[in-house]
């Protein structure tokens, strides 16, 4: 409901704002103000509407009813008369934005307590329940359903298709009710099921306060006469002292990351999952010459063939059927003189491969479906967590390829080659997950991490920092919960099982461990967790500690799959 002060005149020009596919953009006159626009397709639209008028003071803010590839249209559109200081959206169409758009864009995020009121209100039209979020599943949820009698069954979307799949298969598994975002619920009350929308007026305040924040410093970096360039909003969001510990294995990180980021040469980032590559890319970026540039990165794995072609390279008009009218930039056009970060570089089909040396080699790409060269000026930093040599031995990977990308190559090491770093990076991160939540940790937080060292030290880690920060956030949710209960060695094991039980990391494929502590006891192979698990891919991601797509890669490895 709209507030009574605000003035007719404002209604009339939200009401012209709603559907922007049926009317003009607004040409505003310049102001002082910072001009944020909301982009969603689905319910969301109505809270942002609701929401934004208790900021009408402090900007101009406009909806646009719109998403995904057509909101990024509209908005490069509109750029070219108009400005606007940064977008808010959420989700798949979030993240969708954020990588197609040279201005900020601020994911609006639900917060635990969101999905704990979420699955409440589900509980109450259905004991069993579907949860869909985009891309990552809530680790911390595994142990909490276990002890609050949860029926709830998590699974992860990519695409829309990828939701509506996910929803087919929850509905034909007997679930009635789907908690999720927008997207999420309105394709499950198209499936005939319950869609309980997960986002509360309180996330949706933060992402305002996140954007006008960011507008604030844009407009002051102008307001000095720095340059601003348009795609700017493609930036490095973490720096360098985002890559936390002291120990020496990660100050050798850090003077590597220094020192290659002097170069405009091809950067290899090599380390298991979770062991913050992207983040390492980001601080190479942002420490360089081009910090100022955009930073564009892709999963090179997680995307199919077919698109990852055009996402790479553009198409033009008329390239296949459903190319968009005008045709449209790759990746590596919005990259240009930036970085262009390239993750899971070894899950490139060969391919592309051929068609990426070709763009290291002459510095130009040609669209999908097109004959004329676009010189780009890219530096290309990339990724991967397997071994690209025996790759190369096996055919599968082109070797003068290799070896254009990886002139300087880095490291990444795990977290149990940095044991000094497991104390204070745990604390870290409960802290931050804990004040997520809107918790205070208790004033002897520090005492109490620290009289878990040796269970965090016996434990190998497989996930690496990614599993650090899950296992805090599932500790948090459960500190939060009962404000009085203090952090013991009891209380982790009994919160995250794994970490008593899984003490090192194995070779998946026979069982066999890789630790030199031949005492302890493997853990299942990976064909023995798919029969004990009944085939449940997210039940054996889940128990491993790492996401269902590297479970995919790890079957697929193992010819499982």
């Amino acid at each position: 409901m709209f507030h009574n002060d605000v003035s007719n005149e404002t209604l009339k020009h939200r009401v012209e704002t709603i559907d922007m596919k049926h009317h003009p953009p607004l040409i505003r006159e310049s102001n002082d103000k910072p001009v944020i626009w909301t982009v969603s397709i689905s319910r969301l639209f109505d809270l942002f509407r609701d929401i934004m008028v208790e900021y009408d003071v402090s900007a101009e803010i406009e909806p646009i009813h719109m998403g995904f590839e057509e909101a990024a249209h509209y908005i490069r559109e509109r750029l070219l008369t108009e400005r606007c200081d940064a977008v808010i959206a959420a989700g798949s169409n979030g993240a969708y934005l954020k990588s197609r758009l040279p201005i900020p864009v601020v994911i609006a995020k639900a917060s635990g307590f969101d999905v704990m009121q979420a699955l409440a209100r589900a509980r109450k039209i259905s004991p069993e329940i579907g949860l869909i979020t985009y891309q990552e599943t809530i680790p911390e949820l595994v142990e909490f359903k276990t002890t609050f009698g949860f029926k709830l069954e998590q699974r992860t979307y990519v695409t829309e298709e990828d939701a509506k799949a996910q929803i087919r298969e929850l509905k034909a598994n007997g679930i009635k009710a789907i908690v999720g975002a927008g997207l999420i619920t309105d394709l499950a009350e198209e499936a005939g099921l319950t869609g309980i929308f997960m986002y509360s007026a309180t996330s949706i305040r933060q992402a305002f306060d996140d954007a006008l924040e960011i507008a604030r410093l844009t407009r002051l970096e102008a307001s000095r006469g720095r340059q601003h360039p348009a795609a700017e909003s493609l930036r490095a969001r973490h720096n360098i002292n985002d890559l936390r510990g002291d120990s020496a294995p990660m100050q050798a990180v850090r003077h590597s990351i220094l020192l290659f980021s002097r170069s405009p040469a091809t950067v290899l980032l090599q380390g298991e999952t979770g062991t913050g590559k992207e983040l390492a890319a980001q601080a190479i970026h942002k420490e360089s010459p081009r910090a100022r540039q955009p930073f564009v990165a892709v999963n090179c794995g997680a995307i199919a063939e077919s698109l990852l072609e055009s996402e790479l390279f553009g198409y033009e008009e008329g390239a296949f059927t459903g190319s968009r009218r005008g045709g449209h930039a790759g990746l590596f056009e919005a990259a240009n003189r930036g970085s262009l970060f390239l993750d899971e570089i070894g899950e490139m089909p060969i391919s592309l491969q051929t068609r990426l040396l070709r763009v290291l080699e002459e510095r130009e790409v040609v669209r999908v479906g097109g004959i004329r060269p676009i010189p780009v000026d890219v530096r290309i930093i990339s990724a991967t967590h397997c071994d690209l040599e025996s790759r190369m031995r096996e055919g599968r990977f082109r070797s003068d390829l290799f070896y254009r990308l990886a002139v300087l190559r880095l490291q990444l090491p795990s977290l149990r080659e940095r044991q000094e770093d497991l104390v204070p990076l745990a604390e870290w991160c409960l802290k931050h997950a804990l004040a997520s939540m809107g918790a205070r940790p208790h004033p002897n937080l520090h005492a109490e991490v620290v009289a878990c060292a040796d269970l965090l030290k016996q434990y190998n880690w497989p996930g690496n920092v990614r599993e650090m920060r899950n296992m805090m956030e599932r500790l948090a949710l459960f500190l939060a919960a009962e404000p009085l209960q203090a952090l013991t060695p009891n209380f982790v094991i009994k919160i995250t099982p794994e970490i008593a039980s899984v003490p090192h990391l194995p070779d998946l494929t026979t069982g066999t461990s890789n630790n030199a502590n031949t005492s302890v006891k493997p853990i299942d192979s990976l064909p023995a967790l798919m029969q004990k698990f009944n085939n449940n891919r997210e039940a054996v991601a889940d128990y491993l500690g790492i996401s269902r797509t590297t479970l995919w890669r790890r079957l697929r490895e193992a010819k499982l799959s």
